[in-house]
C-alpha cells in the first residue's frame, strides 16, 4: 500500500471513524501527517499529528479517499463535492446510488463495519458501485483487513441483510451475555464472577470456532448428541422460541435497513 496515500475520516472524531483511522495507522496504510479527520464539536485529543477540521470540504479537498463515517440520520447535514475521488460509506441502509448523486463521484464503496472494528475483530462485507476500479478494491480491501476480516459481496441486498447480521457486531452475543448473566446472578453468583464466566465464554467460544473452523451447527448438533447437561438447556431453549426470536429479529433488521434505502 502507498503510504503517501491521503485518506479523510469524515465523523473521524466518533467511535467507528476513529476505530477505523486507528486501524489504518496501525496498520501503516496512512500516515499520521497523511490522514484527516472531520468533528463536530470539540476537537478530540486523540491522533495530535493528524490534520482536524470541522470542514467536510476542506477534509474532501486535502483527500485521495474519503470515509464517509456519520450515523445514516446525520447524513442529511453532510454536503460535500468528493469530485469523483474514491468514497467509501460505512453508513447502514443508503445506497451506493444516493451517494453517487449527492457527492458528485462514481467510485462509491458501501461497506458494513461493527464496534469489534476497535479491537481489529470487525467483520466488514463490501459493495463497489461499477466505475470502482481494481486499484481502489485494493484499498477498501487494505482498510477492512486491518479493522478485521472483509468480504465483497454480490448485491446491496446483502448488505441490508448483513446489517441486522454481522452489522449489529457484539450486541447479540452481549444480548445472550447479559441473559446468563441475570440468571446465574439470580441464583447466588456474584456480578463479578458471572461476568467473567460470561465474557471468557464468548472469548472461548470464538476462538474455538476459529480454530476448528467447524460450523456451529456441528458443534450444537455433538452437545446434543452428548445427551448431557447442556443438551437439556438447548432443547429447552428451542422449545422456547430462540431459532424463531432470532429469525424474527434478523428480518426485521433487514426490513429496516432496506427502509432506510429507500428513503435516502
Amino acid at each position: 500500500m502507498n503510504v503517501s496515500l491521503r485518506i479523510g475520516v469524515i465523523g473521524g472524531a466518533g467511535w467507528l471513524g476513529s476505530a477505523i483511522a486507528n486501524s489504518m495507522l496501525n496498520a501503516g496504510i496512512v500516515t499520521s501527517e497523511h490522514l484527516s479527520l472531520s468533528y463536530r464539536s470539540a476537537k478530540p485529543e486523540r491522533f495530535p499529528s493528524a490534520f482536524w477540521t470541522k470542514d467536510n470540504q476542506e477534509l474532501v479537498d486535502r483527500s485521495d479517499v474519503v470515509i464517509m463515517s456519520v450515523r445514516p440520520q446525520d447524513w442529511d447535514a453532510v454536503s460535500i463535492d468528493a469530485n469523483q475521488k474514491l468514497l467509501i460509506s460505512v453508513m447502514a441502509g443508503i445506497r451506493i446510488s444516493a451517494l453517487q448523486e449527492r457527492h458528485k463521484t462514481e467510485r462509491v464503496v458501501r461497506t458494513l463495519p461493527n464496534a469489534a472494528a476497535e479491537v481489529s475483530m470487525s467483520y466488514t462485507p463490501w459493495i463497489a458501485s461499477k466505475a470502482v476500479q481494481e486499484h481502489d478494491r485494493d484499498i477498501v480491501k487494505a482498510i477492512f483487513s486491518a479493522c478485521g476480516i472483509q468480504d465483497e459481496v454480490k448485491s446491496e441486498r446483502d448488505i441490508d441483510h448483513l446489517t441486522g447480521f454481522s452489522g449489529t457486531g457484539p450486541a447479540f452475543p452481549s444480548l445472550l451475555a447479559s441473559a446468563m448473566m441475570e440468571h446465574a446472578v439470580g441464583h447466588g453468583l456474584s456480578v463479578d464472577v458471572a461476568r467473567r464466566a460470561a465474557v471468557t465464554l464468548l472469548k472461548g467460544t470464538g476462538r474455538l470456532l476459529e480454530k476448528r473452523q467447524e460450523c456451529p451447527n456441528d458443534i450444537v448438533r455433538a452437545f446434543v448428541d452428548y445427551r448431557g447437561v447442556t443438551a437439556a438447556a438447548i432443547e429447552e431453549m428451542r422449545a422456547a422460541g430462540l431459532n424463531e426470536a432470532v429469525s424474527r429479529g434478523l428480518t426485521v433488521a433487514f426490513k429496516r435497513s432496506e427502509s432506510m434505502g429507500d428513503t435516502s
